[in-house]
Formats: C-alpha cells, sequence, structure tokens
C-alpha cells in the first residue's frame, strides 16, 4: 500500500511501487483529467503539480511521492495561480481539440507559480507540453494573461 495526498485528500491505493504516478490517479482513482499522451515524459499530457512544481506523471514512480502533495487538474482552480490560469484559458478560448489542455494549464500554473513575472523566454523554456492543434502562441496569450 501505498499513501498519497492528491488534491488535499489521502488516499492509500494498492500498487506496485514502480507504477508511474499517472496509472494510479487515472486508474485507481479514477481522476481521468490528466491524460496519457506518449509515456515517455515528451508530451506534457500527464503533466501535474507535485509540491507546485510541474512534472510528467507518466515518469514518476508512485513510490517516490513520499509525503509530497499532488495537484491535478480536477482541483486546480482551487489555487489562486491556478483559477487564474483557467480564467485567462477561458477568457482567450486556447482550446481546440482540448486533449493537451489540461498539461497545458498545469504546466502554466507550475511556471507562474514559480516565476509570477515570466519573460518570454522564461514561457517557451516553461511551456513545452505538445499541441497537435498548434494553439502555441494562444498558449503563451494565456500565460502573459494570467501573470498580469
Amino acid at each position: 500500500m501505498v499513501t498519497l495526498t492528491v488534491n488535499d485528500r489521502r488516499h492509500s491505493v494498492d500498487a506496485e511501487p514502480d507504477t508511474p504516478l499517472l496509472f494510479v490517479l487515472r486508474d485507481t482513482l479514477g481522476l481521468t483529467g490528466t491524460k496519457y499522451g506518449c509515456g515517455i515524459g515528451q508530451c506534457g499530457a500527464c503533466t501535474i503539480l507535485l509540491d507546485g512544481q510541474a512534472v510528467r506523471s507518466c515518469q514518476v514512480p508512485v513510490e517516490s511521492v513520499g509525503a509530497q502533495s499532488v495537484t491535478t487538474i480536477e482541483a486546480i482552480e482551487q489555487d489562486p495561480v491556478g483559477a487564474r490560469v483557467v480564467s485567462a484559458w477561458i477568457g482567450i478560448e486556447v482550446p481546440q481539440c482540448g486533449y493537451c489542455q489540461s498539461g497545458q494549464v498545469m504546466a502554466a500554473t507550475g511556471l507562474l507559480k514559480e516565476n509570477p513575472r515570466p519573460s518570454e523566454g522564461d514561457i517557451a523554456a516553461a511551456m513545452t507540453n505538445l499541441c497537435r492543434c498548434g494553439t502555441y502562441t494562444v498558449v503563451a496569450a494565456a500565460v502573459r494573461r494570467a501573470a498580469a
């Protein structure tokens, strides 16, 4: 059994220690807003916050989480920074197909928690999630709006 704090709730889960956190979130806890994309940490669809930092959950073994707090897209609006990001996303209608957007929102929230006033270079460096629809300029605009 592994004990996790996810979205401010403690959970005891029966999972192999090397199981990726992504699968525990989706398959065991039913938090399906975090998406499976590539499984190798490249696309960012599985981005969550681990103690406020954006990480690719497909690359995090559940045993390594320990006492760290996990935040998923389901609870991001409870965070003041996350709420600003979601408001910016809605305000300028960022999503096209929407598949990557939960990961994009989580990456943007992680960036703004770490750096509330990012430069264009900071945004480009942090927002490395892939988007098949090519919404990169609108994503960057939403990050700028949320930072303002």
